[in-house]
Protein backbone atom coordinates (compact mmCIF):
# COMPACT_ATOMS: atom_id res chain seq x y z
CA UNK A 1 0.00 0.00 0.00
CA UNK A 2 1.06 3.93 -1.33
CA UNK A 3 2.36 5.60 1.88
CA UNK A 4 0.03 8.53 2.85
CA UNK A 5 1.68 11.50 2.27
CA UNK A 6 1.81 13.95 5.71
CA UNK A 7 0.21 17.17 6.01
CA UNK A 8 3.35 19.98 6.69
CA UNK A 9 2.74 21.47 9.80
CA UNK A 10 1.49 24.71 9.87
CA UNK A 11 4.51 27.29 10.43
CA UNK A 12 4.19 30.74 12.30
CA UNK A 13 6.78 33.39 12.73
CA UNK A 14 6.19 35.62 15.35
CA UNK A 15 7.99 39.41 15.94
CA UNK A 16 7.52 42.32 16.83
CA UNK A 17 8.94 45.94 17.74
CA UNK A 18 8.70 46.07 21.44
CA UNK A 19 11.54 43.51 21.98
CA UNK A 20 12.87 39.70 22.29
CA UNK A 21 11.01 40.30 26.69
CA UNK A 22 8.13 42.09 25.50
CA UNK A 23 4.49 40.69 27.50
CA UNK A 24 3.05 41.84 24.26
CA UNK A 25 5.65 39.50 22.14
CA UNK A 26 3.74 36.06 24.75
CA UNK A 27 0.89 37.21 23.73
CA UNK A 28 1.19 36.68 20.34
CA UNK A 29 2.97 33.36 20.67
CA UNK A 30 -0.18 32.20 22.76
CA UNK A 31 -2.38 33.68 19.89
CA UNK A 32 -0.18 31.81 17.13
CA UNK A 33 0.24 28.30 19.45
CA UNK A 34 -4.08 28.52 19.09
CA UNK A 35 -3.11 27.74 15.21
CA UNK A 36 -0.20 25.34 14.89
CA UNK A 37 2.68 24.22 17.31
CA UNK A 38 5.64 25.28 14.68
CA UNK A 39 6.25 28.73 16.36
CA UNK A 40 9.44 30.21 15.50
CA UNK A 41 10.03 33.55 17.22
CA UNK A 42 12.72 36.04 15.70
CA UNK A 43 12.18 39.73 17.48
CA UNK A 44 14.43 42.30 18.18
CA UNK A 45 16.83 42.56 21.04
CA UNK A 46 15.59 45.42 22.84
CA UNK A 47 12.67 48.11 22.18
CA UNK A 48 12.69 49.65 18.24
CA UNK A 49 9.19 51.32 18.36
CA UNK A 50 9.12 53.77 15.70
CA UNK A 51 11.26 52.67 13.58
CA UNK A 52 9.27 51.96 10.92
CA UNK A 53 10.06 50.05 7.43
CA UNK A 54 13.96 50.08 8.18
CA UNK A 55 17.26 48.06 7.66
CA UNK A 56 20.28 48.28 9.24
CA UNK A 57 23.14 48.89 6.67
CA UNK A 58 26.09 50.46 8.49
CA UNK A 59 26.21 47.90 11.30
CA UNK A 60 26.70 43.98 11.77
CA UNK A 61 23.69 42.33 12.83
CA UNK A 62 23.86 39.82 15.58
CA UNK A 63 21.86 36.84 16.15
CA UNK A 64 21.58 35.41 19.48
CA UNK A 65 19.39 32.17 20.56
CA UNK A 66 17.24 32.63 22.74
CA UNK A 67 15.73 29.40 23.29
CA UNK A 68 14.39 26.70 20.81
CA UNK A 69 13.19 28.07 17.88
CA UNK A 70 13.74 32.10 19.24
CA UNK A 71 16.06 34.16 18.50
CA UNK A 72 17.19 37.67 19.57
CA UNK A 73 18.44 40.43 16.51
CA UNK A 74 20.60 43.30 17.15
CA UNK A 75 18.73 44.86 15.08
CA UNK A 76 15.17 46.29 13.74
CA UNK A 77 11.84 44.61 13.52
CA UNK A 78 12.24 44.49 9.41
CA UNK A 79 15.71 42.93 9.99
CA UNK A 80 14.21 40.26 11.77
CA UNK A 81 11.60 39.29 9.42
CA UNK A 82 14.13 39.45 7.07
CA UNK A 83 17.02 37.46 8.26
CA UNK A 84 14.18 34.83 9.50
CA UNK A 85 13.07 34.44 5.76
CA UNK A 86 16.60 34.69 3.85
CA UNK A 87 18.74 32.85 6.25
CA UNK A 88 16.99 30.82 9.42
CA UNK A 89 13.74 29.36 7.18
CA UNK A 90 15.20 29.81 4.31
CA UNK A 91 14.11 26.37 4.01
CA UNK A 92 10.95 25.92 4.88
CA UNK A 93 9.22 29.46 4.99
CA UNK A 94 6.35 30.30 7.51
CA UNK A 95 2.81 30.05 6.11
CA UNK A 96 1.99 33.13 8.19
CA UNK A 97 4.17 36.09 10.23
CA UNK A 98 2.67 37.62 12.91
CA UNK A 99 3.69 40.87 14.12
CA UNK A 100 3.25 42.54 17.86
CA UNK A 101 1.11 42.18 20.07
CA UNK A 102 2.26 45.96 20.51
CA UNK A 103 1.93 48.10 23.38
CA UNK A 104 -0.50 50.85 21.95
CA UNK A 105 -2.58 50.69 18.97
CA UNK A 106 -0.92 51.77 15.52
CA UNK A 107 -3.27 53.23 13.58
CA UNK A 108 -3.60 56.38 11.36
CA UNK A 109 -0.57 57.59 10.65
CA UNK A 110 1.14 55.21 12.83
CA UNK A 111 1.17 52.60 9.95
CA UNK A 112 3.92 54.44 8.57
CA UNK A 113 5.96 54.88 12.13
CA UNK A 114 5.49 51.77 13.18
CA UNK A 115 7.88 48.99 13.91
CA UNK A 116 5.26 46.27 14.38
CA UNK A 117 3.51 47.29 10.94
CA UNK A 118 7.26 47.56 9.13
CA UNK A 119 7.64 43.64 10.53
CA UNK A 120 4.46 42.35 8.71
CA UNK A 121 5.05 44.32 5.74
CA UNK A 122 8.70 42.58 5.28
CA UNK A 123 6.94 39.56 5.68
CA UNK A 124 4.43 40.65 2.68
CA UNK A 125 7.50 41.42 1.08
CA UNK A 126 8.69 38.21 1.11
CA UNK A 127 5.30 36.49 -0.28
CA UNK A 128 3.79 35.42 3.32
CA UNK A 129 0.95 36.29 4.54
CA UNK A 130 1.30 38.39 7.46
CA UNK A 131 -0.58 40.39 10.68
CA UNK A 132 0.27 43.32 13.01
CA UNK A 133 -1.03 43.18 15.92
CA UNK A 134 -1.54 45.99 18.34
CA UNK A 135 -3.22 46.40 22.03
CA UNK A 136 -4.42 49.93 22.62
CA UNK A 137 -3.47 51.03 26.58
CA UNK A 138 -6.05 53.99 27.36
CA UNK A 139 -4.42 54.99 30.49
CA UNK A 140 -4.04 51.26 31.89
CA UNK A 141 -0.83 49.99 33.25
CA UNK A 142 0.17 46.08 32.62
CA UNK A 143 -0.84 45.08 35.85
CA UNK A 144 -4.26 45.78 35.09
CA UNK A 145 -4.65 42.73 32.58
CA UNK A 146 -3.69 45.27 29.91
CA UNK A 147 -3.99 41.94 27.38
CA UNK A 148 -6.73 40.21 27.83
CA UNK A 149 -8.87 41.70 24.64
CA UNK A 150 -6.09 40.19 22.65
CA UNK A 151 -5.42 37.18 23.88
CA UNK A 152 -9.16 36.43 24.19
CA UNK A 153 -10.45 37.79 20.91
CA UNK A 154 -6.96 37.44 18.94
CA UNK A 155 -7.32 33.42 18.24
CA UNK A 156 -10.94 33.12 17.25
CA UNK A 157 -10.22 36.15 14.45
CA UNK A 158 -7.02 35.29 13.34
CA UNK A 159 -8.59 31.98 12.46
CA UNK A 160 -11.65 33.11 10.52
CA UNK A 161 -8.78 35.23 8.41
CA UNK A 162 -6.96 32.64 7.82
CA UNK A 163 -9.86 30.86 6.92
CA UNK A 164 -10.83 33.62 4.30
CA UNK A 165 -7.38 34.40 3.38
CA UNK A 166 -6.11 37.37 1.45
CA UNK A 167 -3.95 38.68 -1.23
CA UNK A 168 -0.79 37.93 -0.76
CA UNK A 169 0.59 41.94 -1.56
CA UNK A 170 -1.54 42.67 1.79
CA UNK A 171 -0.87 43.17 5.12
CA UNK A 172 -3.83 43.38 7.65
CA UNK A 173 -3.51 45.76 10.57
CA UNK A 174 -5.65 44.30 13.50
CA UNK A 175 -6.39 47.09 16.38
CA UNK A 176 -7.72 45.86 20.01
CA UNK A 177 -9.45 48.44 22.14
CA UNK A 178 -8.82 49.21 26.01
CA UNK A 179 -11.56 47.25 26.81
CA UNK A 180 -12.16 44.07 29.20
CA UNK A 181 -13.28 41.35 26.51
CA UNK A 182 -16.72 41.36 27.59
CA UNK A 183 -16.96 45.00 26.82
CA UNK A 184 -15.68 44.37 23.02
CA UNK A 185 -19.31 43.91 20.83
CA UNK A 186 -18.31 44.53 17.26
CA UNK A 187 -14.97 43.61 14.71
CA UNK A 188 -14.67 46.84 11.84
CA UNK A 189 -12.78 46.53 8.89
CA UNK A 190 -11.99 49.99 8.56
CA UNK A 191 -9.60 52.12 6.19
CA UNK A 192 -7.06 53.95 7.68
CA UNK A 193 -7.49 57.15 9.01
CA UNK A 194 -5.63 60.53 9.36
CA UNK A 195 -4.53 62.00 12.69
CA UNK A 196 -5.22 65.54 13.65
CA UNK A 197 -1.89 66.60 13.44
CA UNK A 198 -2.14 69.22 16.48
CA UNK A 199 -1.84 65.92 18.69
CA UNK A 200 1.84 65.60 17.86
CA UNK A 201 4.24 66.91 20.95
CA UNK A 202 7.16 68.10 21.07
CA UNK A 203 8.19 68.45 24.33
CA UNK A 204 11.54 70.43 25.35
CA UNK A 205 13.47 69.81 28.86
CA UNK A 206 16.97 70.29 30.31
CA UNK A 207 19.38 67.19 31.56
CA UNK A 208 21.33 67.39 34.62
CA UNK A 209 23.87 69.48 33.21
CA UNK A 210 21.42 72.00 31.95
CA UNK A 211 21.94 71.06 28.24
CA UNK A 212 18.38 70.53 26.12
CA UNK A 213 16.87 67.38 24.83
CA UNK A 214 13.39 66.83 23.28
CA UNK A 215 10.71 64.17 23.81
CA UNK A 216 8.80 63.43 20.46
CA UNK A 217 5.03 61.89 21.27
CA UNK A 218 1.43 61.72 20.12
CA UNK A 219 -1.16 63.16 22.44
CA UNK A 220 -4.17 60.08 22.74
CA UNK A 221 -6.71 61.94 21.88
CA UNK A 222 -10.56 60.90 19.93
CA UNK A 223 -12.56 63.99 19.00
CA UNK A 224 -15.10 62.75 16.57
CA UNK A 225 -12.96 60.83 14.40
CA UNK A 226 -14.29 60.08 10.23
CA UNK A 227 -17.13 56.99 10.40
CA UNK A 228 -15.20 53.86 8.66
CA UNK A 229 -11.60 54.48 9.55
CA UNK A 230 -9.45 53.39 12.04
CA UNK A 231 -9.65 55.37 14.42
CA UNK A 232 -13.24 55.35 14.82
CA UNK A 233 -13.08 51.94 15.83
CA UNK A 234 -11.19 52.20 18.39
CA UNK A 235 -12.94 55.61 19.41
CA UNK A 236 -15.86 53.51 19.71
CA UNK A 237 -14.43 50.58 21.29
CA UNK A 238 -14.75 48.18 18.53
CA UNK A 239 -11.69 45.70 16.79
CA UNK A 240 -10.42 47.01 13.77
CA UNK A 241 -9.03 45.00 10.72
CA UNK A 242 -7.33 47.30 8.07
CA UNK A 243 -6.03 45.88 4.98
CA UNK A 244 -2.83 47.59 3.62
CA UNK A 245 -1.67 47.27 0.16
CA UNK A 246 2.51 47.30 -0.63
CA UNK A 247 1.77 49.50 -3.81
CA UNK A 248 1.59 53.15 -2.25
CA UNK A 249 0.63 54.78 -5.63
CA UNK A 250 -1.92 57.33 -5.53
CA UNK A 251 -3.88 55.84 -8.43
CA UNK A 252 -5.94 58.49 -9.43
CA UNK A 253 -3.59 61.23 -8.94
CA UNK A 254 -1.13 58.90 -11.43
CA UNK A 255 -3.81 59.33 -14.19
CA UNK A 256 -4.43 63.13 -13.69
CA UNK A 257 -0.55 62.95 -13.85
CA UNK A 258 -0.46 60.93 -16.81
CA UNK A 259 -2.85 62.80 -18.92
CA UNK A 260 -1.03 66.64 -17.98
CA UNK A 261 2.53 65.24 -18.46
CA UNK A 262 3.36 62.25 -19.96
CA UNK A 263 5.34 63.07 -23.76
CA UNK A 264 8.99 64.45 -24.55
CA UNK A 265 11.16 66.06 -22.60
CA UNK A 266 10.84 68.64 -24.82
CA UNK A 267 7.14 69.77 -24.33
CA UNK A 268 7.99 70.73 -20.31
CA UNK A 269 8.95 73.80 -22.17
CA UNK A 270 5.58 74.52 -23.83
CA UNK A 271 2.58 76.01 -21.60
CA UNK A 272 0.34 73.33 -20.31
CA UNK A 273 -3.00 72.61 -22.49
CA UNK A 274 -6.20 72.46 -21.14
CA UNK A 275 -8.09 69.73 -20.64
CA UNK A 276 -11.34 69.78 -22.88
CA UNK A 277 -13.31 67.96 -20.98
CA UNK A 278 -12.12 67.24 -17.86
CA UNK A 279 -12.76 63.12 -18.37
CA UNK A 280 -9.69 60.84 -17.28
CA UNK A 281 -9.68 57.17 -17.58
CA UNK A 282 -11.34 54.87 -15.15
CA UNK A 283 -9.48 53.88 -11.83
CA UNK A 284 -8.07 50.80 -12.71
CA UNK A 285 -9.09 48.98 -9.12
CA UNK A 286 -6.23 45.69 -8.14
CA UNK A 287 -9.55 43.32 -7.68
CA UNK A 288 -7.53 40.09 -8.10
CA UNK A 289 -8.71 37.66 -5.25
CA UNK A 290 -7.46 34.40 -7.21
CA UNK A 291 -4.34 34.38 -5.05
CA UNK A 292 -5.45 33.31 -1.61
CA UNK A 293 -3.88 32.15 1.55
CA UNK A 294 -1.24 29.67 0.74
CA UNK A 295 -2.51 25.83 2.70
CA UNK A 296 0.21 24.57 4.63
CA UNK A 297 0.09 21.03 2.12
CA UNK A 298 2.70 19.41 1.05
Amino acid sequence: MAKKKRRKQFRILVSNDDGIHAPGLAVAEKIARTLSDDIWVVAPETEQSGSSHSLTLSLPLRLRNAGPQRFAVSGTPTDCVMLAGIHILKDNLPDLVISGVNRGFNVADDVTYSGTVAAAMEGAVLGIPSVAMSQAVGGRDETEELWTCAEKHGPPLLKRLVEIGWPKDVLLNINFPALPPSKVKRICVAAQGQRDQSVLRVDERQDARGRTYFWIGFKRIFSDPQPGTDLRAMHEGAISVTPLHLNLTELREHQRLSALIDGTVRALKTPPKKRASKKLPPVVEETDVRTRFRRAED
